[in-house]
Order: structure tokens, then sequence, then C-alpha cells
């Protein structure tokens, strides 16, 4: 197009424009460019206008204005927007939702100590071969046949290999000064997969087989059943084997007291639990107790029941909800795509046979390659359209439960061998009634400090109050412990240490103090604890002067 021209005035004001756009926007711009529309007319209409009646000022203001418009930056975002398969603005309310589930996620998520702790075990009991080289840093000098055969099976990318010189479970030791690298074993790591696989293969049974648990925290006489199910939700999508392909999969925690009542428990609760000591009661005898008559055959059909009316639907709802919007976004770009290039092609289609018919046919292209190419493309796009409908086809499978534990409370154990009480809980304040007063006195210093606290106690996360920090989405998390004055030890789960080692910054130990005449006084200790827990503990107990010491004002 030739430049001084009045077609050219407006091909140059509109790259100027283009580029103004790309600085603001980036390279998205290029993905609406066919899209935008000047004064409801296509760029061409615009160029034919503007050599027809350029010169003439009015035509030459309104042609100007028109691009202006075509390429306000909002207008250009809202394409954009319409365009994404995933919406990279959301209302305020959403954002901070997210925020706090992220918040969440990151505080229970499993650290490397236990990845370690695991894999080391489970490798040896295979066969492997590993020692520590360097702190936290292992050589594999022999990966057995077996694991190799396993990742042969069930592996989707690189293979496991014969033998490693380093690997760790934690980023920061991958490629330390001076030292060789590191296979980063994590979870979606190829050896780390078919060591789990083998693994759950051989010991599968002893979750039906059950297991006898021991919470320390509970004073009372009351056994309860915890039970794990697996449940999962597949999509109408057939994988390589023929079976319907998972989506999403989920382990579920339900723990049944004796007054009936189904608890769904969020995070593992059986970290927090013990086996039988030597010498504590066997199986028999406490089954045979009065506190235990309610527990009898048939107990996990109540746990299936409970499952399928409350908690499998929370994890469709979770599920379909972004899934349907994704697939149903991804239809509306492969429709407008494909058939934008299949009007092209039957079109082109069309006109070679024209040209054909009138003895002017095309050296490189004939119809009946344009039309093949029409009907290819048609071909792609029913087949990619119903492998979507397949994917917005959720359906969950029957939720099943995998085992079942007895947790015996400590308070029956006391009573059945008739050992007292250990000094620490001697000492404790935290029979519910205590407990929940020291909760109360948190919930109120929180509301003071202009959070907004939520008691999630019952819930058995890993602390007790979760506070909301107004405007920034982020949670403090507050493990509370209520205590006489002069108690000597505190004792913490291994899933109160897990919350605090993940969220060092936002988790803290609240201690409420309580003297001989009726008052009390509150700490706030940030960081309290240093170490992760060894892998079979479930509870630590810590000094509690010296946690006083490393204490604050509550802030």
């Amino acid at each position: 197009m030739a430049e001084e021209t009045r077609e050219g005035d407006v091909y140059q004001k509109l790259l100027s424009k283009i580029e103004q756009a790309r600085q603001a926007l980036g390279g998205q711009v290029f993905d609406v460019l066919g899209k935008l529309q000047f004064e409801g007319k296509p760029l061409r209409d615009l160029l034919i206008e503007a050599i027809r009646y350029g010169e003439r000022e009015d035509v030459k203001l309104r042609l100007t204005q028109a691009l202006d418009q075509a390429f306000d930056t909002s207008e250009l975002q809202g394409l954009i927007e319409d365009r994404a398969l995933a919406h990279d603005t959301m209302d305020v309310s959403r954002v901070r939702r997210i925020r706090e589930d992220m918040e969440r996620a990151e505080a229970r998520r499993l650290q490397p100590h236990y990845v370690e702790s695991f894999f080391l075990e489970a490798f040896a009991r295979l066969g492997g071969t590993v020692k520590q080289r360097e702190a936290r840093r292992y050589e594999i000098t022999n990966v057995p046949g077996l694991i190799r055969s396993r990742d042969r099976l069930i592996g989707l990318g690189a293979p496991v290999q014969p033998r490693y010189e380093r690997v760790c479970f934690e980023k920061d030791l991958i490629t330390p000064s001076g030292l060789p690298s590191a296979a980063f074993v994590c979870p979606g790591h190829p050896l780390l997969d078919a060591v789990l696989d083998l693994t759950l293969e051989r010991h599968r049974d002893l979750l039906r087989r059950g297991a006898v648990l021991v919470d320390e925290r509970d004073l009372g006489k009351d056994p309860r059943i915890l039970f794990t199910l697996d449940h999962a939700i597949e999509d109408a999508s057939l994988t390589r084997s023929g079976e319907p392909r998972v989506v999403s999969k989920r382990l579920l925690h339900l723990e049944q007291g004796a007054d009936g009542e189904m608890r769904h428990v969020h995070y593992a609760p059986y970290l927090d639990y013990r086996p039988l000591a030597d010498g504590e009661p066997a199986l028999e005898e406490l089954l045979a107790r009065p506190e235990a008559a309610w527990i009898e055959h048939g107990l996990e059909h109540i746990a299936l029941s409970y499952a399928v009316q409350h908690v499998v639907p929370e994890h469709v709802l979770e599920v379909k909800d972004g899934r349907l919007a994704l697939v149903e976004k991804t239809k509306a770009a492969v429709k407008e795509r494909l058939q934008k290039e299949i009007a092209y092609w039957d079109h082109r289609a069309e006109e070679l046979k024209l040209q054909e018919q009138a003895g002017k046919p095309n050296a490189k292209l004939n119809s009946g390659e344009a039309r093949k190419r029409a009907d290819l493309l048609q071909e792609r796009l029913e087949k990619r359209l119903e492998e979507l409908r397949r994917e917005g086809q959720l359906s969950p499978r029957p939720p099943v439960v995998l085992g079942g534990a007895l947790v015996v409370p400590l308070g029956l154990l006391a009573e059945m061998t008739g050992r007292p009480l250990p000094v620490s809980l001697a000492h404790s304040l935290d029979t519910q009634e205590a407990a929940a007063k020291a909760r109360r006195i948190i919930m109120e210093l929180e509301r003071d400090l202009g959070f907004e606290p939520t008691d999630r106690e019952f819930e058995k996360l890993g602390y007790d109050i979760e506070s909301r920090v107004p405007l920034t989405g982020r949670l403090r998390f507050i493990e509370v412990k209520g205590r006489v004055t002069g108690a000597p030890t505190i004792t913490v789960t291994k899933n109160e240490v897990l919350y605090s080692l993940n969220k060092p910054d936002d988790y803290i130990l609240a201690i409420v103090e309580f003297f001989e005449d009726g008052t009390h006084k509150a700490h706030h200790i940030r960081r309290p604890f240093r170490r992760e827990p060894d892998f079979g503990v479930t509870s630590v107990n810590y000094d509690m002067a010296e946690l006083l010491a490393r204490a604050e004002a509550p802030q």
C-alpha cells in the first residue's frame, strides 16, 4: 500500500494503534485482531471508505475516531477475556476464597521429611541400596529390577535408572555449590511412583484388616471408629487400557462415635494417633467393654451411606464447577477456529472447480484436494467435539471402604490398666470445657486485634482457630493450649507440628495460662517448633517454661 495516499494514512494510523496496544497488552492483541470492528465494519470496508472519501475532513475525523474506539484498551481486554480458556480477572470475593484455599493447602502439604522417611524405608524393603553421602543427600547404587519393571508398566515419563549418583527430597539440595546435581524425588517422580505402587500392592490388605489406635488427647472413655474411603470421579473418555479415565481421586476419612454421629475429618487424623503399646489391653478386651457395645458389624455401610449423601456431592461439585466451564470454553474456541478453516476450504474448492470447468486449472492445487482438506477438517472438528463431550460427562464412582481402625481414648486405657495419666495430662486443663474456655479467650483477643477468627477445633486440622486478616486474604493458624500455671510441659500432636513448619510465618501457638485466683494470661509464641518429629512419633512434649520464655504479647 502506497504511502502518502488516503488509504495509506489510515493504514499507518492502524499500525501505530496496533503497536500501542501491543505495548499495553503484550502479544495477546494479535489474538483478537480479526475480531475488531470499526463502527460495526471490518477493516477492509474502512480502507475502501478511505479511498473513496478520504479527502473530506469529516470522513478523516470519523475514521480516526473509529480507529481510536476499536483499539481502546478496555475493549481489547474484553475481547481477550471472551476468548480466554481461563479467566485472569475475578471479583474480590473469589480472589479471597482462592487465596484462603491456597493458604490452607500450603499449611497441610506433605513435608519433604516424610517423603524421605517413607522412601528410604520402603526402598530398602524392596531390596534397594541407598547410602547417605551428604546431609539429606543420598547415592542409590542399585535400583532393583522389580522397581524398574513396575515403572515400565505404570510409568508415563522418563524411565527409572539402574542407579542414581545423588537423590534428594528438598529443592534447595538439588544443586548445592561444589557437589554433583541430585534427582529431586517427590510425588510424580517415576522412582517414587514405582516404589509406592509396589508397597501398596504388597500391603493394601493391611488396611482391610484394620488396626487399634490410641488418641492420647482424649481423656474420655468412649471409643470411636475411623473409616478410610477412596472416592474417584471419572469422565466418559477411555484410557489406553479401555477403562474410563479418572479425573479426580480423593482419600476420605470419616469418624463415628458412640452417639452414632458421623463426622468428615478433612485431614489425616491417624498422624495424631499411636498404636497400642506392649502391655496395653488387646482388641478383644477393648471390644468387651460396655463403652464399645455399640460397635458391631455393618458400621461400614453407615459410613458409605454418609459419604454418598454428604461427602461425595461436595467432591463432585468442586470438580464439576471448574471442569465444565473449561470444556465449554474449549468447545467454543475449537468451533470458531476450525469452522473458519472449513469455510475457507469449502469456498476455495468451489472457486477451483469453477476455474477447472472454465479450462483454467490451478497447477499447484486442484478442487479435489481443497475439498479433501475441508472434509479432513470437518472430521477433525467432529472428533474433537466428541472428545470434549466425553470430557464433560462426569460421573462419580461409588465410594469404597479401604479400611478402618478402632480409636481408643487414653482415658479408657488408663481405667482398664489402672495406670495414672501422664503428668503432662494430669496438669492439663484440656478437657473440652476448659479448652473451649481457652479458645473463647483467644477468639475474643483476635476480634479485639481486628482479625476475623473462626473456631475449627472440632475439624481436627492441626490448629484450633483460623483467623482471617481483613483486606488481604491471608490466614493466621492458631493452636490454643490452656494450662494451669506451673504445668511442666505442653503436648502437641504431629499434625500441629506439621502445620507450624509448613506455615512458619502464619502459625501461632497461643497458651492461655490459668492462675489459682481465677485470672488468666494469654501468650503468643511464633515459630514454636524447630524440627520435624520422627516418622513414628504421634506427639511431642515441650517444656512450658521454655516456650513461655519465647512468648510475646498477642498481636
